[in-house]
């Protein structure tokens, strides 16, 4: 497969985490000073989400396990089974792409299986790993492929923030950068090696720019 044949992966969304979602919500709303409107259920995961609309193309996840949801038999994304405690936190990123089979083929072999979700009408495809882990424990992004027609941020509220950098520090910047660099490049998206890992989105708001870490 040539470089020229990868379909490109473009910045998708950022998400945020939490053991529940009154803690993700909370750590999100503190920092950003605002309220993130209810996204919904996703009943094969058992997990349930609130969307904050970063532009017309690209978003912010909150999302934790639904403790009204029934268990499912396999692990839940966002390796959110392995959230026993600890802060909310910046967990991962998410690219776009038209054709994700392709574009996992291509990444590190620990990107996972594209995999059907929904959430009310809408279905799409994204990657997770068997186990409910995330790429290189989420620093690496996860790829979601959604079906034809308008991003499903365009129809999101629309309350004025914006993405403004999203900054990745991290041992393996390098073999990141090797998988990503033939067929993404966004200006607000930096990866740079580091000895501790770090992920930081610096975000817009009306009251001027908030971060969100990890």
């Amino acid at each position: 497969m040539t470089v020229s044949s990868l379909p490109a992966l473009r910045l998708d969304h950022i998400a945020v985490s939490a053991p529940t979602l009154e803690e993700a919500l909370h750590y999100t709303q503190e920092t950003l000073g605002l309220s993130i409107p209810e996204g919904g259920k996703h009943p094969k995961m058992g997990t349930r989400n609130h969307l904050l609309s970063l532009g017309p193309d690209l978003f912010l996840e909150v999302i934790a396990i639904d403790p009204e949801a029934k268990k499912p038999t396999h692990p839940r994304w966002f390796n959110l089974d392995q959230l026993k405690e600890g802060p909310a936190r910046l967990s991962t990123w998410v690219l776009n792409t038209s054709d994700i089979k392709t574009s996992l083929s291509a990444g590190p072999p620990e990107g996972g299986l594209a995999t059907t979700v929904t959430r009310g009408d809408l279905s799409w495809l994204i990657s997770v790993p068997e186990d409910g882990s995330m790429p290189m424990a989420g620093f690496y992004p996860t790829l979601i492929q959604w079906p034809e027609g308008p991003h499903p941020a365009s129809g999101m509220e629309d309350f004025g923030c914006r993405l403004d950098k999203f900054l990745i520090k991290h041992p393996e910047a390098d073999r990141m950068n090797k998988y990503l660099m033939p067929c993404f490049a966004d200006p607000r998206v930096t990866i740079e090696k580091a000895s501790t890992p770090v992920v930081e989105a610096h975000i817009e708001t009306p009251d001027g720019i908030r971060k969100l870490v990890g």
